[in-house]
């Protein structure tokens, strides 16, 4: 059975950094994308960041150039490195991801918040 455990969550004060991880447990075969969501307080959860098998990635617009998603090798774990945080990053952060064969797997979420 496939579980994804998200940590590195936590509170830190604006402008500062956290990493997120996500480890797969269980065997993933054919991933297509590995991804970042985010849901805030009585909004949509919302994509932020993924990478393609490939290795490309994209962003939202509203973390590009602060946030960097990365994945080793294995396709194991996906990574999240957020910098410049501000207020409006603070959310439960969720990893997914995608098969070529239409499977997705989503982790339990990790709380960020930060202060001003």
């Amino acid at each position: 059975q496939v579980q994804l455990v998200e940590s590195g969550g936590g509170l830190v004060q604006s402008g500062g950094s956290l990493r997120l991880s996500c480890a797969a447990s269980g065997s993933i075969i054919n991933i297509a994308t590995m991804e970042w969501y985010r849901q805030a307080p009585g909004k949509e959860r919302e994509l932020i960041a993924r990478v393609f098998s490939g290795g490309s990635r994209d962003y939202a617009d509203s973390v590009k150039g602060r946030f960097t998603i990365t994945k080793d090798n294995g396709e194991t774990m996906v990574f999240l490195q957020m910098n410049s945080l501000k207020p409006v990053d603070t959310a439960v952060y969720y990893c997914r991801v995608t098969t070529f064969v239409g499977q997705m797997y989503w982790g339990q979420g990790t709380q960020v918040t930060v202060s001003s």
